[in-house]
């Protein structure tokens, strides 16, 4: 998977990396401490595959200082993420907006109609 993009969608499309970057939100957090909250569900070793998902989609960024693992949000996949889904968002106002236009059109000619048959609103 090369598309950069997707390893981002891949990576988000997890709860338990989604929790663990939502941490990482708060700020930078060794490895030991991202684990603690799923320690009694699954092993040290699935915690560290889930880590190194995030950092291959470059969402995470891991050092080493003697022996912890610091690891901190990096910002700009997500800046990726939201410019690519721009497009839809932008899309799909503009389609709510013409629905709206419709159906107070809609509403219009309904009231309209009535009026002229004698009836109230």
């Amino acid at each position: 998977m090369n598309d950069h993009l997707s390893q981002t969608f891949a990576a988000l499309a997890d709860p338990t990396r989604r929790s663990m970057l939502a941490q990482l939100s708060k700020g930078e957090a060794n490895v030991s401490d991202l684990a603690k909250p799923f320690l009694k569900d699954m092993s040290l070793p699935a915690v560290t595959k889930h880590l190194k998902v995030l950092e291959r989609a470059g969402l995470i960024t891991k050092t080493r200082d003697a022996q912890w693992r610091p690891c901190k949000l990096n910002g700009a996949p997500f800046k990726d993420v939201a410019e690519w889904m721009e497009q839809y968002r932008i899309f799909w106002e503009e389609s709510f907006d013409r629905l709206d236009a419709y159906l107070k059109m809609l509403t219009d000619k309904k009231n309209m109609k009535g009026q002229k048959n004698g009836r109230k609103k």
